[in-house]
């Protein structure tokens, strides 16, 4: 399965993944890998969101929620965190699909 925007170093991580799964546990990971999946545009888009309203979101779509109140109460640490962000959004994201990569493979591997 690919992405429309995925990058090498996720489609790596995503090939080792499922290296040892079977069919049918490969088609769950994907069903749930892409479930849970975050694109770089969105966390961009959600990011900006952050210069205008409200600070940190990014961090909460991220499932980061002490960073995502600590962004929320010091306007994204006076906006520094949040410009910070901006230039680290597609390694963040990377890392958050790594995180759900990992706990779809643990998913897979237990529905058989």
């Amino acid at each position: 399965m690919s992405f429309s925007d995925m990058t090498p170093e996720e489609m790596g991580f995503l090939q080792q993944a499922t290296a040892e799964l079977n069919e049918n546990q490969k088609k769950y990971f994907y069903t749930v890998y892409s479930s849970k999946r975050k694109t770089p545009q969105e966390i961009l888009i959600f990011t900006l969101l952050g210069f205008v309203g409200f600070a940190g979101i990014q961090r909460f779509v991220l499932g980061q929620i002490g960073m995502g109140i600590l962004y929320f109460f010091t306007g994204g640490l006076c906006l520094v965190g949040t410009i910070v962000d901006l230039v680290k959004n597609k390694s963040l994201t990377l890392e958050y699909n790594k995180n759900m990569a990992y706990e779809s493979h643990r998913m897979a591997v237990m529905s058989n």
